[in-house]
């Protein structure tokens, strides 16, 4: 290990080289790990903001109501001996349903 003191990033403002150099070792480690906790926490952020720009980006049937989100699909329930078309989504731990239209016998 070098005794020379570590060069500083660069692009790191020059405030916060001032803080860094004043700090005490105990505070340069809680920071280090902060830092780390502040940079993974932002990255998922990203993350979740780009995935959800790209769901928004799904187009939407012409015929999904308002109220049923994209990711809904189409099930078959048969009531009577009749047998209609509903909407089908997971929402937490239930699954929601929303009436279409009655299955036609002749597709």
């Amino acid at each position: 290990m070098s005794y020379d003191p570590p060069t500083p990033p660069a692009k790191l403002p020059t405030e916060i080289v001032n803080t860094l150099n004043e700090s005490t070792p105990e505070q340069l480690r809680d920071i280090a790990t902060y830092a780390e906790a502040l940079a993974e926490h932002k990255e998922r952020e990203a993350r979740l903001e780009k995935s959800a720009d790209q769901e928004e980006v799904e187009e939407r049937p012409d015929d999904l109501p308002d109220d049923v989100p994209t990711k809904a699909t189409i099930t078959i329930k048969e009531i009577d001996g009749n047998r209609y078309y509903y909407w089908q989504w997971r929402d937490g731990e239930k699954i929601r349903s929303k009436y279409k239209s009655p299955v036609n016998p002749d597709e």
